[in-house]
C-alpha cells in the first residue's frame, strides 16, 4: 500500500478511540428532501443512521485505517475489517474513506476503498480513482459527518503536513467540505516574497511600474483592477494565477487580495482599520480547499477565513468575530483599464515567475476539477457573475454577459440599493449614492455555493 503520510498516525489511533461506543441499534436520521435536480443527477441518498458507533465498527476502523498505516501492511485482517465497515450500513463513515482516498496512490487500495464506499452509499462507482465522484455524492446528499470527525480528519491531514496542525482546530467550519488542494501550506514569514517554497507563494509589498513601462502586457491580457482613495492598480491574471495571494498597500490602505483560480474570483479585503488590539492579518494560502475555493489563513494567528465571505472562522480572529470589508475588483482587459485609468500602476512581470497559465481554457475547461457536489442549475457552473450584497443582507448575482449588453445599451440594472455600472470594460456594483459595495466577479458555482440563497438577475 502507498500512503503520503508520516509516522504520526498514532495521533489518528488516539482520535479514533474518541469515537463513542454504543451497542445499541442506530436510528435513521430524518433529513430534508433533496431538490429534484440533485436526485436527477445523483440519485436518492441512502438511509443515514444517527448516534455513536458500535464496538465492532470502532475496532474495524482501527484495523483498517490505523493498523494498516502503523504496521505498513494490508492483508487479510485489513480486508476483513473493511468488509465490516462496508456492512455497517453507516454512510457517515465514507467521509473518513474519502479523506484517506485523497492521499492514497495504490490503485489496488483505491479500488477497495471505492468498493466500500459503493456498498455504504448504495451507489456503483466506475473503476479507478473515485475520490472525486465519492465526495461529490457525499456533498450533494449532505451526508452528515461521523462522531468526532474533526479529530480524525485532523489527525490524517496533519500527519501529512505538520504545518496544518494549527489549521485543523474547532471553529465555525464545516470540515466535511475541506480537502487537499495538492500543494503545501505557505507559511513563509511576511515580506519574504522571493523565498522559494513547495507552495503557492504569496507576494507581499509587490513592486509596481507605471502603465507605459509595462510593455510585457498585451492589451487583451486580463487584469484585476482596484481603486482605493483615487489610486488605481492592476493585478494581471497571469501573476495572480501563480501567486493566488497578494498583501499590498494602495491609496493609503492595506489590502489582502486572494485569487481563487478554481472559482474565477479575485477579491480585495481591507486589512487595516480593524478593531483595537487586532494586528493586520497577513493572508496566506493554506493548501486546502473548501468546495473548490481556496482556504486562506492569517499568518500571525493561524486564524482561518472563509475566503469568499471574508469572515474569520477559527482562532483568535474568529473569537473577535472579525469580518473583513471588501473593495471592488474589476475584471477587464489591460488595454481598456490603462486607457480609462492612465494613472494606474501595475505589478512587475517578475511576479509571474516566468509562467503564463490559462486555467479557464485549459485545466478547468470542462468544469471544476475538485469535488463541489451539486450546483444550482439556474446557470452553467462556469458562467461569470458579478456578486454583491444588498443593504438588507441579501446576496445578488448578476449574469455578467447579459449585464454587459444591457448596460452598454443604456439600461439601468438595480436591485434594492445595488446599481450596476460599467468601469474600464468591466462591471462594478455601487450604492444608490455611488458608494463602493465591494463587488467582484466569480464563477456561478462558487458564488451560488457560498451564497445559497442568492437572488439571480438574468435577462
Amino acid at each position: 500500500m502507498a500512503f503520503i503520510s508520516s509516522s504520526s498516525y498514532r495521533v489518528l489511533l488516539a482520535a479514533l478511540s474518541l469515537f463513542l461506543v454504543c451497542p445499541c441499534v442506530l436510528q435513521a436520521q430524518s433529513v430534508d428532501p433533496l431538490p429534484d435536480y440533485v436526485v436527477e443527477e445523483f440519485g436518492h441518498p441512502p438511509a443515514i443512521p444517527a448516534g455513536p458507533l458500535t464496538p465492532e465498527t470502532l475496532n474495524a476502523l482501527k484495523v483498517a485505517f490505523v493498523d494498516s498505516v502503523t504496521l505498513s501492511t494490508w492483508d487479510e485482517d485489513q480486508e476483513a475489517a473493511l468488509a465490516v465497515i462496508a456492512n455497517s450500513e453507516d454512510p457517515r463513515l465514507v467521509w473518513i474513506i474519502s479523506d484517506l482516498m485523497r492521499f492514497i496512490s495504490s490503485t489496488r487500495l483505491q479500488d477497495q476503498l471505492s468498493n466500500t464506499a459503493s456498498a455504504l452509499l448504495n451507489k456503483e462507482f466506475a473503476a479507478g480513482n473515485n475520490w472525486g465522484a465519492v465526495t461529490d455524492h457525499l456533498l450533494a446528499w449532505e451526508v452528515p459527518a461521523p462522531p468526532n470527525y474533526l479529530e480524525t480528519k485532523g489527525a490524517i491531514f496533519t500527519s501529512i503536513v505538520p504545518g496544518w496542525d494549527r489549521i485543523f482546530v474547532a471553529g465555525d467550519v464545516d470540515w466535511r467540505l475541506v480537502s487537499w488542494g495538492g500543494v503545501l501550506i505557505d507559511d513563509r514569514p511576511y515580506d519574504t516574497t522571493d523565498e522559494p517554497c513547495n507552495c503557492i507563494p504569496a507576494a507581499d509589498n509587490p513592486e509596481v511600474s507605471r502603465a507605459e513601462e509595462a510593455t510585457w502586457l498585451k492589451d487583451e491580457d486580463i487584469v484585476f483592477g482596484i481603486e482605493v482613495n483615487g489610486a488605481y492598480r492592476a493585478y494581471p491574471r497571469r501573476i495572480m494565477e501563480v501567486r493566488e495571494m497578494v498583501n499590498d498597500t494602495l491609496g493609503g490602505r492595506d489590502l489582502g487580495i486572494p485569487y481563487c483560480t478554481l472559482c474565477g474570483a479575485a477579491q480585495a479585503y481591507f486589512t487595516d482599520g480593524l478593531p483595537g488590539g487586532i494586528e493586520r492579518p497577513v493572508l496566506r494560502t493554506s493548501g486546502l480547499l473548501s468546495r473548490s475555493n481556496k482556504v486562506m489563513y492569517d499568518l500571525n494567528t493561524y486564524s482561518v477565513f472563509d475566503t469568499f465571505l471574508g469572515h474569520a472562522v477559527t482562532g483568535p480572529l474568529a473569537d473577535a468575530n472579525l469580518q473583513l470589508k471588501q473593495a471592488t475588483v474589476i475584471t477587464t482587459d489591460w488595454g481598456t483599464w490603462k486607457k480609462d485609468h492612465p494613472e494606474t500602476t501595475v505589478l512587475l512581470e517578475k511576479y509571474a515567475l516566468g509562467r503564463d497559465p490559462d486555467f479557464r481554457n485549459g485545466r478547468d475547461a470542462n468544469g471544476p476539477i475538485f469535488p463541489v457536489g451539486d450546483v444550482d442549475p439556474r446557470l452553467p457552473v462556469h458562467e461569470d457573475v458579478i456578486g454583491a450584497v444588498t443593504a438588507s443582507g441579501k446576496p445578488v448575482a448578476f449574469q455578467r454577459s447579459a449585464a454587459l449588453i444591457a448596460l452598454r445599451r443604456g439600461d439601468e440594472i438595480a436591485i434594492e440599493n445595488i446599481r450596476l455600472k460599467l468601469d474600464a470594460g468591466g462591471i462594478k456594483a455601487v450604492g444608490a449614492d455611488g458608494s463602493d459595495l465591494g463587488s467582484h466577479q466569480a464563477f456561478w458555482f462558487a458564488w451560488s455555493q457560498f451564497h445559497p440563497e442568492t437572488e439571480l438577475w438574468i435577462q
